[in-house]
C-alpha cells in the first residue's frame, strides 16, 4: 500500500507569502519579464510543490502540475491542429478554461510533459509518475470543425497521445497516469471510450493508471476492467457511489483510491481513512492500494493541502501497520 497523489497542486502561496507564479503571469503579460524569466518561476514553484510532497512523506509524486494553464490548453496548444477558444466551465468546479477546438487534423509533433517529468525525477528522492489528459475528456470538453464525428475526433486524439506516452516511457516513466474524468459522465459512450484507451496505450509497457474523479463508474463497471490500465482510480468522495460499485464484480486491478477530499478544507482524521482503508481493503488486497486524494489538490489554499498531504501519508502508514497487525 502506497500513498500519492492525482497530479496538480496549488501555484499560490497562503498570504503573507509573495505570490511569485502569479506576480509572474502578470508580468509576463505586460512584457517586464521574459518567457525565460517565467520558466524559471514556474521550476521554483514546481519544486516548491515537490518539497511539499517529500516534507508530508508522499510515496509516490507528480510535479504539481504548475506549469500546466489547464488539463486541457497545455496540452492542446502544443498539438497540430488546435486553436484556443473562450473560456469554459470545467465539470461542476469554480475552475474555467480555455476550449480547445480542433480546427485541422490533430496530430503530435513534439514531447509536451516529458521535460516536466524529467525535471521533476531529478528533484526527487522518491518516485515520480508522469500525468496525461485522456483523449476522451479532451474531445468531451473541447469541440472540433474539422472531425465528422465524435468518435473521429477521440480516436485522433487517441493515436495522438500514444506518442506521448511512448516518448514518456522513452525517457524512463515507469507510471503514467491517464486522467479521465470525462468517464464518470452519465450516458458515456462506452465502446468509444474503450476503443481510445487501446489506441492510446498501445505499445506502452509502463504501469497505466486510469484516474476519474468527480463522479462514479457505475454505468461503465465492471466493464472498465477489461481496459489496457494496471490500475484504476477511483474518487470515494464526490463518487461515493463507488463504494457499492466495486461490490458487483471481484476488482482485478490495483486501485486508486481517492478518500481524501481534495475540494473540501475540512482535515480528515487518521481514524477517518483508516475506516476507510480497511473498508476498501475488504474488496482489494492491501499490496494492491494506492491511497490518493480524491482529485488533483489546486481547489485548495497551499497550507491545507499541505496539511492534506500530511494527512494522507499518516493515514495510509496507520492503515498499513494496522492490516498487517502491528500497532498504527
Amino acid at each position: 500500500m502506497i500513498s500519492t497523489v492525482i497530479g496538480n497542486y496549488p501555484k499560490i502561496p497562503d498570504m503573507p507569502n509573495p505570490g511569485k507564479w502569479r506576480s509572474g503571469v502578470e508580468k509576463l503579460q505586460k512584457g517586464q519579464i521574459t518567457e525565460a524569466e517565467f520558466h524559471q518561476i514556474e521550476d521554483e514553484v514546481t519544486l516548491e510543490a515537490i518539497r511539499d510532497q517529500l516534507d508530508a512523506g508522499v510515496d509516490l509524486l507528480t510535479d504539481g502540475q504548475i506549469r500546466w494553464e489547464d488539463g486541457q490548453t497545455y496540452f492542446a496548444r502544443r498539438l497540430r491542429g488546435f486553436s484556443i477558444n473562450g473560456l469554459q466551465r470545467y465539470f461542476d468546479t469554480n475552475i474555467y478554461f480555455r476550449e480547445p477546438v480542433a480546427e485541422a487534423e490533430v496530430a503530435w509533433e513534439t514531447p509536451i510533459a516529458v521535460r516536466d517529468f524529467e525535471f521533476a525525477r531529478q528533484n526527487s528522492p522518491r518516485p515520480v509518475k508522469a500525468v496525461v489528459t485522456g483523449p476522451f475528456t479532451l474531445a468531451w470538453l473541447g469541440r472540433t470543425t474539422h472531425y465528422r464525428s465524435p468518435r473521429d475526433f477521440a480516436l485522433a486524439l487517441a493515436r495522438a497521445l500514444n506518442h506521448e506516452l511512448r516518448a514518456l516511457q522513452g525517457a524512463g516513466a515507469t507510471v503514467i497516469q491517464v486522467d479521465e474524468p470525462a468517464l464518470c459522465v452519465p450516458s458515456v459512450d462506452y465502446p468509444l471510450f474503450a476503443d481510445a484507451m487501446r489506441a492510446l496505450t498501445e505499445g506502452v509497457t509502463a504501469q497505466k493508471v486510469l484516474a476519474t474523479y468527480f463522479g462514479d463508474v457505475g454505468g461503465v463497471y465492471p466493464q472498465i476492467l477489461e481496459l489496457p490500465f494496471d490500475v484504476i482510480g477511483l474518487d470515494f468522495v464526490a463518487g461515493y457511489r463507488n463504494w457499492d460499485v466495486i461490490r458487483r464484480a471481484p476488482f482485478s486491478k490495483g486501485l486508486m483510491c481517492g478518500i481524501l477530499d481534495a475540494r473540501n478544507t475540512r482535515l480528515e482524521t487518521v481514524d477517518e481513512m483508516l475506516t476507510a482503508i480497511r473498508r476498501i481493503s475488504a474488496v482489494v488486497p492491501p499490496d494492491r492500494l494506492m491511497v490518493a486524494p480524491s482529485a488533483g489538490l489546486e481547489f485548495l489554499p497551499r497550507g491545507v493541502a499541505r496539511r492534506k498531504l500530511q494527512r494522507l501519508v499518516e493515514g495510509t502508514r496507520a492503515a498499513a501497520a494496522a492490516l498487517k497487525g502491528a500497532p498504527a
